[in-house]
Order: C-alpha cells, then structure tokens, then sequence
C-alpha cells in the first residue's frame, strides 16, 4: 500500500477514535477551526475535517517539489530578526520568531517539530487530570504512535515510555521526547534557518543606509584606511 493510501487510511482512523468533543480538541490542536455541526451531518463533516486534515498536514505527496520561499511576516524589524540569531531560545521566546521559523520548517515538510514542542509547552500548564488524560491523548496519536500523521522523530525507548504512560500520564510524561526535538531542531534546523532565504530577507531588508549596509561599509572603510596608512608608510 502506497504511502498517501497509509496516511489517508490513518487520518480516517483517528477520526473515528474520538468523540465529537475530543475530534473538535484534536483539530483545534491542529490549527483546524470548524463550527460545531448536527449529528445528522456527522459523515459530511468527516469528509470535510479530513480534507482539511491533510491538507494542514502538508503530505509530501500533495506538495510541489518546488519549494517557494513563504511569504515574510510582516512588521518584523530588522533588529527583531537580528536578535534571533543569538540563540535558538532568543528564536522560541518571540511570537514572531516562532511563527516565521514554522513557516521555514513546512519549506521542509518538518513543522510537526515546532508544533510538537508547542503542544507540550501548553500541555504542561494543564492542571486538570480529566483534562491532562484527553490532551495527552491528543498529542499521543497526532505525534507519537508508529504511523501517526506528525510522527516525530524519537527513539523506540521513548516512543514506549510516553504509550505506557498513557493510561495515567503526567505532567512531563512528554518531556524526554519534547528534548529530543528540541535537540534536533537546535542542531539541526536552525543552522540552516538562519541561511535561509525567509530569514535573509527579514535580516538585511533594510533600506540602504539601514544597520546591516552600515556595517559592511564601516567594514570596508577600515580596510581602506589601513591600505593609505600602508601607502604612507612605504613612502
């Protein structure tokens, strides 16, 4: 079986799993707003979440090869961009860094990293059991279990300690796993995100005579100085 048939056949599976309160949570994990149908709409309704289901999920097999650099968001000062290169958690502290590195992130079909580490950012501040059980769920079957439609990329050791807990998960029953993809993300692409052209853009998109050109001119002007005052010298 192909592997868009695996997925769509996945996708079809965990709609079903749930009751239409916790099918509504886990789409709004998603970043899927839907209004709340009638029962006698119920199939219509999975026809229509579940296209939107994989189009939010961007399958590899519904996307252009050819990459095209996202648009930038906008109002983001230079010196706002300049900031994140100091560090990946300068980067995650900023709601504006976090929302520009997701959309370098899906230019490389990987957002369910970042979105993996924010649903347990908001998993963490959840203090109701009732509450912890239904949203650790969530994150279990969008992110976790073998063949899930965001699997992340996690050792066997944790993939099994995270589905033990399931039956009376913690607060940081997701920790190791949320470290895991920190590590990869801070190693790994956002190396790459501050080359990218998403990135260059907001960096040096600066008029000229904005921060960035003066730099590079102070630069040239100290190799100028130093090539006269070696001309002087040799006379």
């Amino acid at each position: 079986m192909g592997g868009f048939a695996s997925f769509l056949l996945e996708s079809v599976r965990i709609m079903n799993l749930f009751s239409q309160d916790e099918e509504d949570e886990i789409l709004h994990l998603l970043g899927i707003n839907t209004p709340l149908g009638f029962a006698s709409e119920r199939d219509k309704e999975h026809r229509s979440r579940l296209s939107l289901f994989l189009t939010k999920s961007g399958s590899h097999e519904n996307v252009s090869r050819n990459k095209k650099t996202p648009a930038a968001p906008k109002n983001i000062s230079v010196e706002t961009a300049l900031r994140w290169s100091q560090s990946f958690e300068e980067l995650l502290s900023c709601s504006d860094g976090v929302e520009t590195f997701s959309q370098f992130l899906r230019t490389e079909f990987s957002e369910e990293n970042i979105e993996f580490w924010l649903a347990c950012e908001d998993y963490k501040t959840v203090d109701s059991d009732t509450k912890r059980l239904s949203r650790a769920k969530q994150i279990y079957t969008i992110f976790i279990q073998s063949e899930a439609p965001k699997e992340v990329n996690i050792d066997h050791a944790t993939r099994t300690a995270i589905q033990s807990a399931m039956t009376q998960p913690t607060q940081h029953c997701f920790q190791a796993a949320q470290r895991t993809v920190f590590s990869l993300m801070k190693k790994d692409c956002y190396p790459r995100f501050l080359t990218s052209a998403l990135y260059l853009r907001l960096s040096h998109k600066s008029a000229p005579g904005g921060a960035v050109m003066l730099r590079r001119r102070s630069r040239s002007c100290v190799f100028a100085d130093r090539a006269e005052a070696e001309a002087a010298s040799a006379w």
